[in-house]
């Protein structure tokens, strides 16, 4: 803080206009890690979803002097007003910093994070507050800031103060700076960073350029006078793009709790007593629509007097109408891919389906879109209920009732579906004619191969910036009967770096080539929300195991709790080590913000006890999560979880399925509480499998009432797509 520019007292000035209003502004990431200028933070933020991820070579030796390097930043948007991103800065690539050629060099890994304050108006002006290097071992980075941004037209003024002990003096003291853009693709960007005045202009790259997969940015450091800078320009590439292309959330909104209770039919209830309101008029119910099976044919029921021929001949008519439809809605659901399908109606136009999911297999909520505008679409008397019923394996999971008419209202407007969802199957009406003999596609006995990698790395090491070992894995599971199968898996080793080749330093952690499970399991619905999964067969952790384990949930009657219990009993012949392993996890579903909070407690593999904690933050089938371990050793870091399967997967044949992994997760770490910051591998680990209650039969801990309400669009969303 020992110069103030006039740049830093016109900024702040600036902050004190008036406003005007302009086009929103294209927001860059910095050269440091954070939304900003060159080497200074703005007060705004990535949005909620997006993802940035950048290369630059100015790097910064140690807090003493910038010289050519490696800067990999990773940032997103978690939730509204708040990014975070990690940072890797390193000299070179693959030197080793124990050898003499590496000395003097450095290789960091870092954590940024910055919020966004709230309820500050947008006309007046932006503040936020933030952190470098946060937590970790050796900080060598470590800074702290509060800015101000405001637009003026064309132009960002931005102005704060930070504290870091870097010798360099960036970010230490006041700073500044000012950007203006010229054209949406083209910025100039000016700054004092608390040392010296830096300049850089960006390029940007339309997303229609880019088939709209997201934004490119081309930057180059042009111009700076820093006592401390060996080169003269310094350059940078950023792609940024959202992280889930689901659909918004805000197309429709749950309606409250107490009026969808209280607005739902009931099965048992006689269809006249239970139609919705708004379809009568004066005594009279009047519904005309058209149906895929039946084009250009109008429904009429009415209530006033007529002979008794004509009101027999109106049922027959009805009656075989209602036949019909309902036989071709299983016919087209059968074509979906839905199995374990039954269909059934009544004489009240109650209509029953029951089917298992194979298809959408990233998240349950895509089959009952698809299953209730089929509904929707088939289905045409205005009186007509519907009763659909989920499973897996015979299992009921999920129970949604309602009116079709007020179900294709939703699918054709905006209004909000009146539906009674709720985890066990409601009662089922009264003489209930079944379309066909037999359930169609049986789960049983067909084969379902998933596909996905097998990834073990580092980052940041004194060994490289980036070391891994690839395998290709390969399940197989085979459904036998209600709740039962078998699982056989393998790998095949692809690739790796040279630290994890047999003479590596990582050789031992090397993904390996072979089957490493071979297991039978049975899965069972317990009474008040209750399930119990049991597995037994071979397990390979290095070793050949023969193990048993056992998973027992409880998930609440709206969803927003569950409780699982995990215990393992491994056994090894050629020797005694404890290999058990027993767990207690807790987790809530915070819908209304897609945010799921975990925490485990227990003992895990070999003897490692301790508590691990997580904050999941969802973006459609994906998430980001910050998590924090205290066992062995203490750490924490961020992990990614993403589909690598289509959203609808191919169709389940008599030969079998073919389908990538629904959610494949990978994560970055680093010790806290430390002075040294040493590679901990499997902490806080119990083997697994890919059969699961959690991943296969309560779709990762959302298959409640309350996240259905809650995503509500994209039951609509994904019957217009798929329909």
């Amino acid at each position: 803080m020992h110069r103030i520019k006039p740049l830093f007292v016109g900024s702040l000035a600036t902050l004190c206009l008036p406003a005007f209003a302009a086009d929103e502004l294209n927001n860059f990431q910095s050269f440091t890690g954070y939304t900003g200028l060159i080497n200074i933070p703005t007060a705004e933020v990535l949005r909620k979803g997006m993802v940035d991820m950048g290369h630059n070579n100015q790097l910064d030796l140690i807090g003493q002097k910038y010289v050519d390097g490696h800067n990999f930043i990773l940032s997103a948007g978690i939730f509204q007003n708040f990014e975070a991103s990690g940072q890797i800065a390193s000299s070179t690539m693959h030197d080793n910093l124990f050898y003499t050629e590496g000395n003097g060099q450095t290789r960091d890994l870092s954590f940024n994070a910055k919020y966004q304050l709230p309820y500050i108006p947008k006309n007046w002006f932006s503040v936020a507050v933030g952190g470098k290097d946060i937590g970790g071992a050796a900080n060598n980075y470590e800074t702290y800031y509060v800015v101000a941004s405001k637009e003026v037209g064309d132009f960002r003024f931005s102005a704060g103060m930070a504290k870091s002990d870097r010798l360099t003096g960036e970010m230490d003291g006041a700073f500044a700076g000012i950007e203006w853009q010229l054209f949406d693709w083209f910025t100039l960007q000016a700054e004092h960073d608390g040392e010296a005045e830096n300049a850089a202009a960006r390029i940007t790259v339309p997303k229609e350029w880019l088939y709209d997969v997201g934004t490119l940015t081309l930057t180059s450091r042009f111009y700076s006078n820093s006592d401390f800078d060996e080169e003269g320009t310094y350059w940078g590439i950023n792609f940024s793009l959202p992280f889930t292309s689901s659909v918004d959330q805000n197309l429709t909104k749950a309606a409250p709790a107490d009026y969808i209770k209280s607005n739902t039919v009931n099965a048992n209830v006689p269809p006249e007593l239970t139609i919705n309101r708004s379809t009568m008029d004066d005594g009279e119910q009047r519904a005309s629509y058209t149906s895929a099976s039946e084009q250009n044919v109008s429904y009429t029921g009415t209530s006033q007097k007529s002979n008794a021929s004509s009101h027999s001949s109106t049922k027959s008519d009805t009656s075989k109408r209602i036949n019909v439809q309902v036989a071709a809605l299983k016919a087209e659901l059968a074509n979906d891919g839905f199995e374990n399908l039954l269909v059934g109606y009544n004489k009240q136009n109650q209509i029953v389906v029951k089917f298992e999911n194979s298809i959408f297999n990233r998240n349950d909520i895509d089959a009952l879109g698809l299953v209730l505008g089929r509904i929707a679409e088939y289905v045409t008397p205005s009186n007509a209920q519907f009763n659909v019923v989920l499973s897996k394996y015979d299992m009921p999971l999920m129970s949604v009732t309602g009116l079709v008419s007020n179900y294709r209202e939703f699918i054709n407007g905006n209004t909000t579906p009146d539906l009674n969802i709720t985890k066990s199957p409601q009662p089922m009406p009264k003489a209930l004619t079944w379309v066909g003999l037999t359930r169609a596609n049986s789960p049983y006995f067909k084969p379902r191969v998933t596909f996905g990698p097998a990834l073990t790395n580092s980052y940041a090491s004194e060994l490289g910036v980036y070391d891994f070992s690839l395998a290709i894995r390969a399940d197989v599971e085979v459904p036998l009967w209600q709740g039962a199968g078998v699982l056989v898996g393998g790998q095949v080793h692809v690739a790796n770096s040279d630290d994890f080749e047999k003479d590596g330093s990582f050789r031992r952690l090397r993904e390996p080539t072979g089957f490493d499970r071979a297991l039978f399991y049975q899965t069972f619905e317990l009474p008040f929300g209750f399930y119990n999964q049991t597995q037994i067969g071979y397990f390979k952790e290095t070793y050949d195991y023969t193990a048993i384990t056992n998973e027992t949930a409880w998930l609440s009657e709206a969803g927003r709790h569950k409780v699982t219990a995990n215990l393992g009993y491994f056994e090894y012949q050629n020797y005694n080590g404890n290999r058990d392993y027993k767990t207690l996890s807790y987790q809530y579903n915070w819908v209304e913000q897609d945010i799921t909070l975990h925490a485990t407690a227990g003992e895990f593999w070999s003897k490692d006890t301790g508590v691990k904690v997580e904050s999941r933050f969802w973006f459609g089938d994906s998430y980001i999560s910050i998590f924090a371990e205290d066992t062995a050793t203490r750490k924490a870091g961020v992990a990614i979880s993403i589909p690598l399967t289509p959203r609808k997967d191919m169709n389940v044949s008599s030969y079998g399925q073919i389908k990538g992994t629904q959610a494949w997760r990978h994560s970055i770490s680093t010790q806290i509480g430390e002075s040294h910051n040493r590679l901990v591998f499997n902490q806080g680990y119990t083997p697994s499998s890919a059969v699961s209650l959690d991943k296969t039969f309560l779709n990762q801990g959302r298959m409640s009432s309350d996240y259905v309400y809650g995503n509500l669009s994209r039951l609509k969303e994904v019957y217009l797509e798929y329909k």
